[in-house]
């Protein structure tokens, strides 16, 4: 992947890794496997490092979604454990539209650097990019840190999981955010 060095004030933001997620019978396909352990590997090498760490709750306002505040599903993944420094709660894609404000946590605590992971790779993971991007941060998108699903274009054509993902990355790069591997950040 690319080179992109995170300092020592670099924020790792991981986006809605949420049970609910889980559900393929509301969401469809999922591409890569290995996300969760992914993400599970940054929070431990940001912790270990003890760099800046925040956690992004989705709370959906659709009653019926899975990660609707009053269903089991809105609780965080097993890999999103312990205290984050900070915890935004949204019903948004952009983890910068929520609350309490990211973009005036950042800039409190000093912080130029992000690093984005979660899900889902192609909504609330790259619009979250984007505003980062837009609001002057330097970004990194670790691809392989999210995961996305299968969807269906307009007309009805089927797209798969992979090729959003790819069409993510395609967009980030060298834009909004450099994209960056997971074992990039781990050296």
């Amino acid at each position: 992947m690319s080179e992109w060095t995170p300092r020592d004030r670099s924020a790792l933001i991981v986006i809605d890794v949420q049970q609910g997620f889980d559900d393929a019978g509301w969401w469809g396909r999922r591409n890569n496997p290995d996300c969760e352990a992914n993400v599970a590997a940054l929070v431990h090498r940001w912790r270990t490092l003890g760099r800046p760490l925040v956690f992004v709750q989705h709370d959906s306002d659709n009653e019926a979604s899975p990660l609707h505040p009053s269903n089991p599903g809105n609780a965080f993944k097993g890999v999103v454990a312990g205290s984050p420094d900070l915890l935004v709660h949204k019903s948004v894609n952009s983890s910068f539209h929520g609350s309490p404000d990211l973009n005036a946590w950042l800039t409190d605590e000093g912080i130029e650097q992000i690093v984005i992971c979660g899900i889902t790779t192609n909504h609330c993971c790259e619009t979250t990019a984007r505003v980062g991007g837009n609001l002057g941060y330097d970004v990194a998108f670790v691809l392989d840190a999210t995961h996305t699903f299968d969807r269906n274009t307009p007309d009805g054509e089927h797209i798969d999981a992979e090729l959003l993902a790819l069409i993510t990355a395609t967009n980030l790069h060298g834009e909004f955010a450099t994209v960056v591997a997971t074992a990039d950040l781990l050296r």
